[in-house]
């Protein structure tokens, strides 16, 4: 089908908040009859959405029943772990009615009149017992408090309103929280394998960054951003990232052997439709893509060696007046001389403290723990940036969340968290930011100046602070790869979990800040031990049956090439030894020792995660000394 033909254009694409009166949702459906089933999109702890087939006749049928009952399915179908189990696993499908609700077609399933059969998709909650236990009842709560807490704040604040150039807390109407994603993920034909060697050179050339796009490629991305415009999604662009090579034109006049990396970025929107926004896109851009015989991955680290995907998420916070106008509360009215305003600092002084507790909602898969590493643009470090001077905002790219100024829109002054990947789950890292951000309300805004909020939120580790750390470092201008040294980073600021176990002990190791997470139950102990427990099983069967399994095609593709050879040298024998030895080590049990791989895979039999982790750390390691030696030695064999 023509995705840009006029058809395309009479679609409905989406049903706006205020239309779900009973009567509009009969009428559209019935008006358009390409809609032929409703489903109901609840979001797990894990970022999975539900979709059930619901045809439009029943829906009708039973709308009111559907719409303030919800359906009922079974603990099994969601990641819900020590909540929904198997001798209490009902659990409600709830749909949100106070948000819009996207049409999701099938462009390989036409109807007689050609055109694609469509789901409309309603975001939807989910209840257990008497309990909302979902990503999007996290973040309702959320949202809630923190404008709940907003407006105290400025009540018993007044500086604070008179540094954003509001005469009184009585004139806010409504806080407004917005937030943006910006998405990035690897395009390839199937089948294809990776060069490493070639696409790291590429990215170290910046051959591909921004780029032209090509062939297959350019049009699957001319129509995915078409269609993100019919869905009044607002594309701003899609462009190539860092990583990719040139394809090749095969015989036949297509391309083949594509490995590109893309971005597309759209307009920031209130929390909740951002995050449906960026659920919902996800799947577009693999539809579209698909159509084009493209496969697409939202894994953050799919190819070691280069550039992982990320998906930087923009937080926004403004005030609403009784006048109509909007006021950013993190610009100052001195915009020009001011960096931010209290409320502002104050709040990222918060997601700074409290981060160790936030990046167990961000790296949380043995991909995003690669992606997190020097030397590829992502951050690992617990640090900010507010810029070299107020007149000189920063765009430093090392840093984990940062300041995004622009002193000729104040409206647009945000900040900028960098270290969310395309499988990240928005909606849990926003309810955390948002918890962290009230923390830093009350805990230092409250209690300091702007002068002095700025003086600690700058200070040098070991220096007293009243709210941060006094053994951490929190601002840096510098280039944190660059400027310091591997130990330094670990000292000043805080020492980067190297596996999922370790980042997810954090919860274990700072309760106080466990309980910023809880404070008035928008996380629950519940939830965080639901979440723990989906996260460690998820991590310890993909260390058994993904990663120790792809080692080992690792070990056996290590095969000797020098056998029978003339033409070999005291280097090739010597480099054979090494890789044998770290082959056997690695792989092979005998009667009196075990393996590294089986080593891991008995700890975790025995749920020994500790032990699992720290093995893990080892393979890793040892996988790279093999992967390194074998490359030399291929390169000197003729």
């Amino acid at each position: 089908m023509n995705l840009n033909s006029q058809k395309m254009k009479d679609l409905l694409f989406v049903l706006k908040k205020d239309r779900h009166s009973k009567e509009e949702i009969v009428s559209t459906l019935l008006k358009h009859e390409e809609i032929q089933f409703v489903s109901f999109v609840a979001v797990d702890f894990s970022g999975n959405g539900t979709d059930e087939k619901i045809p439009v006749p029943a829906f009708i049928e039973d709308m009111d029943s559907l719409l303030e009952d919800g359906i009922q399915t079974d603990g099994s179908s969601v990641v819900l772990q020590n909540i929904a189990t198997l001798d209490n696993a009902k659990v409600i499908i709830l749909p949100d009615t106070e948000v819009d609700w996207y049409v999701d077609y099938n462009f390989e399933n036409l109807t007689e009149e050609e055109l694609p059969v469509g789901t409309l998709r309603i975001p939807s909650f989910l209840i257990h017992g008497e309990k909302y236990v979902c990503s999007r009842s996290i973040l309702k709560r959320a949202s809630e408090k923190i404008k709940r807490d907003t407006v105290d704040f400025l009540k018993k604040h007044p500086t604070a309103c008179e540094e954003m150039g509001i005469a009184s807390a009585n004139e806010v109407e409504e806080i407004c929280l917005t937030s943006a994603t910006e998405l990035e993920f690897w395009v390839q034909t199937p089948d294809d394998k990776a060069d490493v060697e070639k696409l790291f050179a590429s990215q170290r050339l910046k051959q591909q960054y921004w780029k032209r796009t090509d062939s297959m490629v350019r049009t699957a991305l001319e129509n995915t951003i078409h269609l993100m415009e019919l869905y009044g999604f607002e594309p701003e662009m899609g462009h190539k990232e860092v990583g990719g090579v040139t394809s090749k034109i095969s015989v036949t006049g297509k391309s083949e052997h594509v490995m590109e990396q893309l971005e597309i970025d759209w307009k920031y929107d209130d929390e909740f439709h951002t995050c449906d926004k960026e659920h919902f896109i996800r799947h577009l851009v693999k539809d579209i893509f698909h159509l084009h015989k493209l496969e697409v991955t939202f894994r953050a680290k799919p190819i070691e060696g280069v550039a992982g995907s990320g998906k930087h998420v923009h937080i926004g916070i403004a005030a609403r007046l009784k006048n109509g106008k909007m006021k950013n509360l993190m610009t100052h009215r001195d915009n020009e001389n001011r960096y931010t305003t209290s409320y502002g600092l104050s709040a990222l002084m918060g997601i700074l403290k409290n981060y160790e507790v936030i990046n167990p909602f961000i790296a949380w898969t043995n991909d995003s723990i690669n992606r997190l590493k020097p030397n590829f643009e992502a951050p690992i470090c617990i640090v900010s940036s507010l810029g070299l001077s107020p007149q000189i905002p920063s765009r430093n790219r090392s840093i984990l969340v940062g300041l995004i100024k622009d002193r000729s829109k104040p409206m647009s002054n945000r900040f900028e968290l960098r270290s969310p990947n395309p499988h990240n789950n928005v909606y849990l890292i926003l309810s955390a930011c948002y918890q962290a951000i009230r923390d830093g309300l009350w805990q230092a805004a409250m209690k300091l100046s702007l002068e002095e909020l700025e003086r600690e939120f700058s200070k040098k580790e070991g220096e007293e602070a009243l709210y941060l750390d006094k053994g951490r470092q929190y601002r840096s201008e510098k280039n944190i790869f660059e400027h310091y040294t591997p130990e330094e980073r670990d000292r000043k600021f805080g020492k980067p979990p190297k596996t999922v176990y370790e980042n997810l002990v954090n919860f274990k190791r700072y309760p106080d800040k466990v309980e910023v997470l809880k404070k008035d139950g928008v996380f629950t102990e519940e939830i965080i031990d639901s979440y723990m427990a989906s996260i460690v099983e998820k991590w310890a069967n993909q260390l058994s049956f993904h990663l120790i399994e792809d080692n080992m095609e690792l070990v056996r593709s290590c095969r000797i090439r020098h056998e029978n050879h003339q033409d070999i040298s005291d280097l090739d024998i010597v480099n054979w030894t090494k890789i044998n030895h770290l082959r056997w080590e690695l792989m092979k049990d005998s009667v009196d020792s075990k393996s590294l791989f089986t080593q891991i895979k008995e700890a975790v039999v025995r749920e020994d995660y500790e032990t699992a982790s720290e093995l893990q750390l080892l393979m890793n390691c040892k996988v790279g000394q093999l992967k390194e030696l074998y490359t030399a030695y291929k390169k000197n064999i003729f």
